[in-house]
């Protein structure tokens, strides 16, 4: 399956210079957050690929107006073609925004997660705005990560963290890609496409 992830700026290759058959393979597109709507929303639209989301720290506008024809999967398993995908969005709290968390708030929504990661047997692809403690993060609390997000990695071993928030334009020391334990990291900064491989298809 191959998965496009975006996040934090809308990508003028995709928006501005749309053309559909950029879209050529692609199975399902995730935003990690602070994205305009409409642009999630006109994604859908034009290439009929679902769209799954997060919210970003900036994306109380959601409320107001959510993304059109798009899957918010914040605080939920939602499960794509045979694909375990959970979310959490938000960032480190630091203004008091509604998208904001303390690490313990973050591990209280976590909780009550438990019954559907147990229903589920876990998850494959953790998908949050925020980025995880340490990997990638940044040092001001703004753009710190959350420890939460190392022990599920730990914990439960999903094939992919995606992650945004930490913009590539910020300096060379953000990667795109990273690893941590048997987990494979991806900043998913303005897009990135890649493919996951079901092992029990092979």
């Amino acid at each position: 399956m191959r998965i496009l992830a975006i996040a934090d700026e809308e990508s003028k290759f995709l928006w501005d210079f749309f053309d559909k058959s950029k879209f050529k393979g692609i199975d399902l597109i995730i935003s990690c957050g602070d994205l305009d709507p409409s642009y999630l929303s006109f994604l859908t639209t034009l290439t009929s690929i679902p769209v799954l989301y997060v919210h970003g720290n900036h994306d109380e506008k959601y409320d107001r107006t959510p993304p059109e024809g798009c899957i918010c999967i914040d605080d939920r398993i939602y499960v794509y073609r045979g694909v375990r995908i959970m979310g959490l969005g938000g960032s480190m709290e630091y203004s008091g925004g509604k998208y904001q968390f303390t690490e313990a708030q973050m591990r209280r929504r976590f909780t009550k997660l438990w019954v559907q990661i147990m229903m589920h047997n876990g998850f494959d692809i953790l998908v949050t705005h925020a980025p995880a403690y340490g990997l990638n993060d940044g040092k001001n609390l703004p753009h710190r990560g959350f420890q939460l997000f190392l022990t599920l990695m730990k914990r439960y071993k999903p094939k992919y963290f995606l992650h945004g928030h930490v913009h590539l334009s910020y300096g060379r020391k953000y990667k795109r890609y990273d690893k941590y334990k048997e987990t494979k990291v991806i900043n998913a900064y303005e897009r990135c496409v890649f493919d996951y491989e079901d092992e029990s298809e092979e």
